[in-house]
C-alpha cells in the first residue's frame, strides 16, 4: 500500500512563506495586530508602503457569508487592495494577461483576522473570495478609484466558469 503513495512535495520554505509564486503585480504586506489587555490596533494602509502607484481615493467594506463565494471579478482600470478584518476567507486569483510572467497560473491565499495581510490585485487578473471560516468575514477594500455607479469597472464571470482552473467543491455564490 505504501508503495502506491505519494509523497508531499515542498509547499512553503522553512520561515512559513509559499514556495508558489504570486501573480505577476500582486503584493502581499503583513498587517501585524499589536495586542494588550485594552483590544487590539492594526494599520490597515499607509501610503508610504509603496504598495501601488495607485492613489488613495475610496475605502469600503463588503462582507461574505460562510460558505458563500462572491467572484469571479475582474477590473480593467483599477486595483482592489483588500484587508479581512473578520473571519476567514480563501482569496483565488487568476492571470489570463498574455503578457504577463505567470500568465494562465492560480493562486490561493488565506486571509483571516488571524493573520492580517493587505493585498494588492492589479487590473486585469480575476479575483473570487470564497469564506472558508464559520462567521460572516468582513473585507475592507481600498481600490485605487471610486466606484463609478454609471460605469462601474466590474466583470463578471459564474464561479463555476469552466474558463477558470479551480473548483469551490459545492460553495454557494455567484
Amino acid at each position: 500500500m505504501l508503495s502506491q503513495a505519494v509523497a508531499d512535495v515542498p509547499t512553503v520554505t522553512p520561515e512559513g512563506q509559499s514556495l508558489k509564486q504570486l501573480p505577476e503585480g500582486v503584493i502581499i504586506r503583513e498587517i501585524p495586530t499589536h495586542a494588550d489587555e485594552r483590544g487590539t490596533v492594526a494599520e490597515l494602509i499607509d501610503e508610504r508602503w509603496s504598495l501601488s502607484a495607485g492613489p488613495l481615493v475610496f475605502a469600503y467594506t463588503f462582507t461574505i457569508r460562510p460558505g458563500f463565494v462572491k467572484g469571479w471579478g475582474l477590473h480593467k482600470h483599477h486595483e482592489d487592495r483588500y484587508v479581512v478584518v473578520k473571519g476567514e476567507i480563501e482569496l483565488v486569483l487568476f492571470d489570463p494577461r498574455p503578457n504577463s510572467s505567470t500568465c494562465n497560473q492560480l493562486y490561493r491565499v488565506v486571509l483571516s483576522e488571524h493573520r492580517r495581510r493587505l493585498v494588492n490585485i492589479p487590473p486585469l487578473v480575476w479575483h473570487a473570495d470564497h469564506n472558508i471560516g464559520t462567521c460572516d468575514a468582513m473585507v475592507i477594500n481600498f481600490p485605487t478609484k471610486p466606484y463609478d455607479h454609471n460605469q462601474p469597472d466590474k466583470c463578471r464571470l459564474p464561479i463555476d466558469t469552466p474558463l477558470i482552473p479551480h473548483s469551490f467543491k459545492g460553495a454557494r455564490g455567484w
